[in-house]
């Protein structure tokens, strides 16, 4: 077991090392100059004052170094915990900016993730077997799964927030509150989260219901079910086995629909002004803020290699085989 955990971490070691790479080497072919950008902020007119603004900002963001040493010194910073400097919230750092917005990100992902994967994949199951629920769960399975994650969030903004009236539509929380551990800002909190969570778990649950669902009809039309059932085995544990065989390529898919739920979280914050890291990728792209885009990418990348690895260990408890190839491997 620990050979197959360390080859895993070594993997994962080394996807980390060039996702953050790619990350750092993406803002820097973006067009644009950062620098001009802040010096047309400051709205300074006189050259001499304009270009000493410019050499102390590249002096600070370190723009005036060749490449690689830029790239040098931001696996060092990295490695220390220093994000840098926001560009567009200038002088705040980056890790301030990140910590302000995570917690909004997270309570939208993990909730929207795990339920719609358990829900889809009890109603899959319940679908497989009783026609009645089949009619209805595969054509909307299909009908959710079909729609961008985009064309939801505008939908539901429009039909329960505008025009029903029961959710806001856009923010974190009502303007004339103020963030504190109150009751009323709580009720605030979650009327703000109800409408960019539901974006993502129905489009979500629709792939999860149709995977489930057709799983479980090839399982209990393979052989063994055939056999079990000749041999006089209840329907239930006959069911039972086959539940068990199809929720394992679920699993995995569970991993694989991380990076997608990601990218649709992103799209879904923008739709609704959520205060999340997708809000704070678009501000970063228009004020051209490097340093805020790459530690945005980079908690994106950390939170989708972390899952996958539960997600391996999960594998293993749940599935026999891989102990056994473990086992063997060991010997």
């Amino acid at each position: 077991m620990r050979r197959y955990f360390a080859r895993k971490l070594l993997i994962y070691a080394l996807t980390f090392v060039v996702a953050v790479t790619v990350n750092w080497m993406i803002p820097r072919f973006m067009p644009g100059d950062p620098v001009a950008a802040m010096v047309a902020r400051a709205r300074v007119s006189q050259p001499e004052a304009v270009e000493a603004m410019r050499a102390y900002y590249n002096n600070l963001f370190g723009f005036d170094e060749p490449v690689w040493q830029q790239y040098l010194h931001f696996w060092g910073a990295l490695l220390q915990g220093d994000f840098g400097l926001s560009i567009w919230v200038f002088p705040k750092p980056v890790a301030d900016v990140l910590l302000d917005a995570l917690p909004y990100t997270l309570g939208l992902m993990i909730p929207a993730v795990l339920l719609s994967w358990f829900v889809g994949n009890w109603a899959g199951a319940l679908a497989a077997r009783r026609k009645v629920l089949d009619n209805t769960v595969l054509p909307a399975g299909y009908l959710l799964t079909a729609m961008p994650y985009m064309w939801i969030a505008v939908i539901l903004a429009w039909a329960l927030g505008s025009k029903a009236g029961w959710f806001p539509i856009s923010g974190g929380y009502s303007l004339d509150i103020q963030p504190n551990w109150s009751v009323d800002f709580a009720v605030d909190l979650f009327q703000h989260w109800v409408l960019p969570f539901l974006s993502l778990f129905l489009v979500a649950l629709g792939g999860w219901a149709i995977g489930m669902r057709n799983m479980i009809i090839y399982e209990l039309e393979s052989d063994y079910a055939s056999y079990l059932s000749a041999l006089g085995a209840p329907q239930r544990l006959i069911r039972r086995y086959a539940f068990r065989n199809a929720v394992l390529p679920q699993i995995t898919g569970l991993a694989l629909q991380l990076g997608v739920l990601v990218a649709g979280a992103l799209v879904t914050e923008i739709v609704f002004a959520y205060p999340g890291l997708g809000s704070l990728i678009l501000a970063a792209i228009q004020n051209q803020d490097f340093f805020l885009l790459q530690g945005a990418f980079l908690f994106i990348v950390i939170g989708v290699l972390i899952a996958n690895f539960l997600i391996d260990v999960v594998y293993v408890v749940v599935d026999p085989r891989t102990r056994t190839g473990m086992a063997g491997g060991q010997s």
